[in-house]
């Protein structure tokens, strides 16, 4: 049995988005997937009450009277709101409980109570979130997408091991390819971070790295020096980039809508923007933790929870944490010999 714990409380919409999302992934994902729904449990029967499609032998209701809110403080919160849906999601997996966590609350409360609560691997400097980018070819995974600011260059060479792990594991990505995201590809370009960190990871061992890359290089998904799996950055300017990506999306389906409706009724237009839609790759895992910790937008929509829960249990079925720790053992293995 894989046991998914959702906070069903921390989104824009909540709870009858996340609901309807478990509805929807119970559909799809096989019968040894129940969801463990955290919150106000009058609230969740209540909303359940509106689904009696889903099947309720596959949830399960852990009670959590507290909420932490986009506005709080998230050091604080964790500590004040023990009886919280992050705190009390995260401590089921923390306990055995639960394999996986899926929030569309505070992300920074998510990223300090995961780091708290289950703890970073050995040899991991900070855990990072990982985000999906659509591109004219196979998806890449750009990290950091903005839960580290300030990024170390070591902790920019150890963002490129993670995300090479869940490429592998989520995207099948049997060798996958690294790239750094700079102002130029040459080896000189760049700030002192960004020098250095090219440096670190042209001299990594078990990564595939071909160099700097640049931001028109993440759309077309390869560089001059081939295609790109894995985009390194620091999460100032992944989070940036990542909102100015979902804005062009929603900018071009509006002049669409504006300027030639009727060609959205075309089965080919509605799959361009089905691959530009960022529901379609759920949310956001947050890696280096021990565990499977999986961030949504707190806008998310049924289709981007329903998509969250479906990457959980794929983290989950694959042994991503496990992989991540090997990898790193590895890695501190190789440096002592």
């Amino acid at each position: 049995m894989i046991r998914i714990a959702l906070d069903v409380m921390g989104g824009d919409n909540a709870p009858a988005v996340e609901i309807e999302g478990v509805s929807r992934a119970l559909a799809e994902l096989g019968e040894d997937v129940l969801i463990q729904l955290v919150g106000l449990p009058s609230v969740i029967e209540a909303e359940l009450a509106r689904h009696p499609e889903l099947d309720r032998s596959r949830v399960e209701i852990v009670e959590a009277t507290e909420v932490i809110g986009q506005a709080d403080k998230p050091l604080v919160a964790i500590r004040r709101k023990q009886n919280s849906s992050i705190v009390l999601g995260l401590g089921l997996q923390k306990a055995g409980k639960s394999d996986a966590f899926v929030s569309s609350g505070n992300t920074g409360a998510i990223l300090a109570a995961s780091t708290l609560l289950l703890r970073l691997h050995s040899g991991v400097e900070r855990a990072t979130v990982a985000t999906p980018f659509p591109t004219a070819d196979r998806p890449v995974v750009v990290l950091d997408g903005g839960a580290n600011v300030d990024c170390s260059p070591r902790e920019l060479q150890s963002f490129a091991y993670l995300g090479s792990v869940y490429v592998r594991d989520i995207l099948r990505v049997a060798e996958p390819v690294v790239g750094l995201l700079n102002i130029g590809e040459e080896d000189e370009k760049g700030n002192a971070v960004t020098k250095e960190a090219h440096r670190l990871l042209q001299e990594s061992d078990g990564l595939n790295y071909i160099g700097n890359i640049e931001g028109n290089d993440m759309i077309a998904g390869h560089s001059k020096f081939g295609h790109v799996d894995v985009v390194v950055c620091d999460g100032f300017v992944g989070n940036i980039v990542l909102k100015f990506y979902e804005s062009v999306a929603r900018l071009v389906l509006r002049l669409v809508k504006d300027n030639a409706p009727d060609i959205l009724e075309r089965d080919d237009v509605q799959e361009v923007f089905r691959v530009l839609d960022y529901s379609q790759y759920g949310g956001a895992p947050l890696l280096g933790v021990k565990g499977v910790v999986i961030i949504c937008h707190g806008s998310s929509s049924a289709n981007a929870i329903k998509n969250a829960l479906r990457v959980a249990v794929q983290a989950v079925e694959a042994g991503l944490s496990d992989h991540i720790a090997a990898t790193f053992s590895a890695r501190e293995a190789a440096s002592q010999a």
